[in-house]
């Protein structure tokens, strides 16, 4: 298989944590880091975004093309710059995000800009909640998973939310649950998950958001947590692992690197939708997935930035 991730990519500006505090370029944006995290791991993988017609699209598209992601379907223009993110870390590692988005470029990004081609030729297509925070790019978004799954392909989706890239909240659920609804694969935190069940199923319990996210179609629901057990839910089992104890440096990529390695798995041991189908059958594959995927996600955080952070296959131990 090979992957698309739709979406935004950006310029992390991270803080070394100093006083007076000065800031370090990297490359990121959370489905521009699955696809590299995806290419790192052996998954031919692409992206598909605007970005702007400056030093800093060419930033982005110089580390894509030196990271083995094809960026065929990358558009560019003048209209807006890239997106910026200033990203300060605590004494814990976590992140707080500042960032200068809207207008950005990937905000642009218009059905037409869509390369049609793109829909049969690959059959993982991923996105994240960023690209639902406009209407303009979230009804792009929703056009892209339609063609995708018309397509045969397997969707996937990790929430990734960021509260303050939103204008409002007023559509924040109602678009997240859209999103769902047309995905095989959906990635929470359980902060994600504790969000979307407060403003979907007040007075209910996690796990009537939990049945309602497997009624809507997902094959495979994956919940982190940190450092604690990440969770994975299908129809028909649920399961736990323990994710490798690391010492935490940066928090930045954690869940992208996660997914990715987990995609990895899936497009590296899967060659169309009934063949995933029938690998999710089997709870002892995706206990091996989301082991993987873990040992990915450890990896990241031991690291600084979000494409330096992500780990290649050799980095990690073997399924």
């Amino acid at each position: 298989m090979s992957l698309v991730c739709f979406g935004e990519a950006l310029i992390d500006f991270l803080s070394d944590g100093k006083n007076p505090e000065s800031f370090t370029k990297y490359a990121g944006g959370a489905p521009a880091n699955v696809a590299v995290a995806a290419a790192k791991l052996g998954l031919k993988s692409s992206f598909c975004g605007m970005l702007g017609q400056d030093m800093f699209g060419e930033f982005l598209e110089q580390q894509f093309t030196s990271l083995g992601v094809n960026t065929q379907y990358c558009k560019f223009t003048n209209k807006a710059k890239t997106a910026l993110a200033f990203v300060s870390l605590d004494e814990h590692a976590e992140r707080s995000f500042s960032f200068y988005r809207p207008p950005a470029a990937d905000l642009l990004f218009k059905v037409d800009d869509f390369n049609s081609a793109m829909f049969t030729e690959h059959a993982l297509f991923h996105v994240c909640s960023n690209s639902l925070t406009e209407h303009n790019i979230y009804q792009t978004t929703i056009y892209g998973l339609t063609q995708a799954k018309k397509a045969g392909a397997i969707c996937s989706f990790d929430m990734n939310l960021r509260e303050n890239l939103w204008p409002s909240l007023r559509y924040t659920v109602e678009r997240i649950w859209h999103v769902i609804s047309l995905c095989d694969i959906v990635k929470l935190s359980k902060e994600e998950l504790e969000f979307l069940n407060k403003n979907s199923h007040k007075d209910h319990d996690l796990e009537h958001t939990i049945s309602a996210v497997l009624e809507a179609g997902v094959t495979c629901l994956l919940i982190t947590d940190g450092g604690a057990a990440i969770h994975y839910c299908h129809s028909t089992y649920r399961g736990q692992v323990m994710p490798p104890k690391t010492k935490v440096v940066d928090t930045t990529a954690a869940g992208d690197a996660f997914i990715g390695g987990f995609l990895s798995q899936i497009g590296i041991k899967c060659v169309n939708k009934k063949a995933f189908k029938l690998l999710c059958a089997e709870q002892s594959n995706i206990t091996n997935a989301v082991s993987f995927a873990a040992s990915a996600g450890a990896f990241a955080v031991s690291k600084y930035g979000a494409f330096s952070s992500l780990p290649t296959a050799a980095d990690l131990p073997q399924q």
